[in-house]
């Protein structure tokens, strides 16, 4: 997977980011599933998930299945 996979559909931030300098980006791949880096260092490594794993992820979180401090 290319860069330019990633980025021809875009990176988002979160609304939450201007309250804090600690922020991730999130972007959907071209061939489905979503990549995840860091706001300061959009030169840097980049997480890859499948589309399912992804959604697992975020039907746990809006379940409120982690910590809030985390």
């Amino acid at each position: 997977m290319t860069m330019s996979e990633i980025a021809a559909r875009g990176w988002y931030k979160s609304s939450y980011s201007a309250q804090a300098n600690d922020c991730v980006e999130t972007g959907h791949i071209v061939a489905g599933g979503m990549a995840v880096r860091d706001s300061k260092n959009p030169d840097g490594p980049t997480l890859v998930f499948p589309a399912g794993t992804w959604s697992a992820f975020v039907a746990r979180v809006r379940a409120g299945d982690f910590p809030a401090d985390c």
